[in-house]
């Protein structure tokens, strides 16, 4: 059985290529880092709702402000390093691990 190839379709990477250059321009380079913060408050979001908790309990819990966190769910803010730790840890009762990749 032969596949028929739709010559509209293209690869995500093929996208991103056509609409914001290669890897390492600066269009580029904010999309990634866009999307690395939209996947942060995206996970904090659903793992806040995974645990039955409110904005404002995981604030409390962090020593900040629901506004804040509320702002890192939907991307409006980054969030440091830190912070990001606190929640992890002090919000969760769970902990970060990071991997560089090359």
């Amino acid at each position: 059985m032969s596949k028929i190839k739709n010559k509209n379709l293209m690869t995500l990477e093929e996208f991103k290529e056509t609409n914001y250059g290669k890897r390492g321009t600066m269009e580029r380079e904010e999309l990634e880092n866009g999307y690395e913060n939209f996947k942060i408050g995206t996970l904090i979001h659903d793992t806040r709702l995974e645990l039955g908790m409110t904005q404002e309990q995981l604030a409390e819990k962090v020593g900040t402000t629901k506004s804040y966190i509320s702002k890192i769910e939907n991307n409006i803010k980054e969030a440091r390093i830190s912070t990001v730790q606190k929640i992890v840890e002090l919000g969760f009762g769970g902990r970060i691990e990071f991997s560089i990749k090359l």
